[in-house]
């Protein structure tokens, strides 16, 4: 397996240095940008037929709970096959998907159950493809380069995910019928149009990529090989308090879904300051990978982890109780810098402190904490603002994630030790904990 190119890599983008790697995130910006536009006008077209907000939830829900009900097969699968032929077939299926909503969009539907059915059909093949994708990236750069593999990740879809929506917008307004008086798409079908485009290029980039992973699990499915990612994660205090720090901190931190209301009854700026709050943590999240892509995290991680975590659940603080704009976006971009900095080193944890053969079930358990955390957030938020308030609720959450970081720290002295991150310093701790369980 060729890594490298003949010339040494620049500091600060060693992971480009590896042709798939390349490969791999342009494919990958190219997905997102053509799913988050996609989104856009799934949205659109949902409350153009319905006119009701909750129809807009349903869309998300459809795309949920695939990841609920396929997690254990997903992870195994990811483990028992191809990584990257799981990815193609995936995609593949994301592509007869847009197909589908191209076809719905012609036919003019007025009920959007058909929509919904498509949905559930994309978050299948998300379902998937995520443990696939997250375990594939260690087969694409040398363990040297990881880390800063998994930054230039997040700067990617922190890029794509700040322009996707925008891209969505400007295509669904084309007015494509003044270039091509005869052509039936418009609005909506031009953003599936464009999607597809996007999705037979990631394809193509796919397919060309060198490494082959094969087979990592030789056993066949049981009860117990699908659930060996669970009793792994359970069984190594490492894995499981970064992963429940994660869940913990988002679920009471979440400060995304009240945004509306801080805008409209808080700070007074209207539909213009929701946009601009709203893209203020991915712009601090994409400036921070930028400096992390260039100063990585060498030594400490663990002492880091927890730094950022409190860092995180003080600007929210502050975004809670601010009254003005400048202050509130300040807050934002330090609570999305901060939260960078989390993910790259529990995203560098979660695969290097797991074997190969286990990386696809585990990479499973770790979506789980993320849309449980995701989700859940939203809805403790919502509640919360019923119960206290939006600013009450939302400096209540800051607080709650700084003790969280100080309880987490006491209890998993052992991520709070983490040092270095690669898996040689990483799996030590965890041979320990499994030669203690044993005695």
């Amino acid at each position: 397996m060729v890594f490298s190119s003949p010339r040494p890599p620049r500091r600060g983008i060693e992971a480009f240095a590896s042709r798939d790697f390349r490969r791999y995130q342009l494919a990958r910006v190219t997905a997102i940008l053509g799913a988050e536009a996609q989104s856009v006008a799934v949205a659109w077209q949902v409350y153009s037929i319905t006119h009701r907000a909750i129809d807009l939830g349903y869309t998300g829900l459809a795309l949920f709970l695939p990841g609920l009900l396929f997690l254990l097969p997903a992870g195994h699968v990811a483990d028992r096959f191809d990584r990257r032929q799981i990815i193609l077939v995936c995609y593949s299926l994301q592509v007869l998907c847009t197909g589908a909503l191209v076809l719905l969009t012609r036919a003019d539907i007025h009920t959007v159950l058909p929509i919904y059915a498509v949905l559930f059909a994309i978050g299948t093949g998300r379902a998937f493809s995520g443990p696939a994708s997250s375990a594939l990236i260690p087969h694409l750069v040398p363990e040297h380069h990881f880390v800063n593999a998994v930054t230039w990740g997040g700067a990617i879809f922190q890029f794509a995910n700040i322009t996707g929506p925008a891209l969505g917008g400007l295509l669904f307004t084309l007015p494509l019928t003044r270039f091509i008086p005869d052509t039936h798409l418009q609005g909506a079908g031009i953003v599936y149009v464009f999607n597809l485009g996007a999705l037979g290029w990631y394809l193509i980039l796919v397919a060309s990529l060198h490494v082959r992973p094969g087979r990592m699990e030789k056993r066949a499915a049981s009860l117990k090989v699908v659930l060996a990612g669970f009793r792994y994660v359970g069984a190594h205090s490492l894995l499981l308090g970064s992963l429940s720090l994660d869940l913990f901190v988002v679920l009471l931190g979440g400060a995304v879904a009240l945004m509306p209301i801080f805008a409209s009854d808080v700070l007074h700026t209207g539909p213009t300051g929701l946009g601009v709050l709203r893209a203020a943590p991915a712009v601090g999240a994409l400036a921070m990978s930028l400096v992390l892509a260039r100063f990585p995290v060498r030594r400490h991680a663990g002492v880091r982890l927890f730094v950022s975590v409190s860092i995180f659940g003080a600007a929210t603080v502050i975004f809670g109780l601010s009254r003005e704009l400048w202050v509130s976006l300040f807050a934002l971009a330090i609570l999305g810098a901060a939260d960078m900095i989390s993910v790259v080193i529990r995203g560098s944890l979660l695969q290097l402190a797991t074997p190969p053969g286990m990386r696809g079930r585990v990479s499973a358990v770790n979506s789980l904490f993320v849309g449980a955390s995701n989700e859940l957030g939203e809805f403790e938020s919502g509640l919360t603002a019923q119960w206290w308030g939006a600013v009450r609720a939302t400096v209540i959450g800051g607080i709650g994630s700084l003790v969280v970081a100080g309880l987490w720290a006491v209890w998993f002295p052992g991520l709070r030790n983490a040092d270095e991150l690669s898996s040689a310093a990483l799996r030590t701790p965890l041979v320990e904990d499994a030669a203690r369980e044993s005695a």
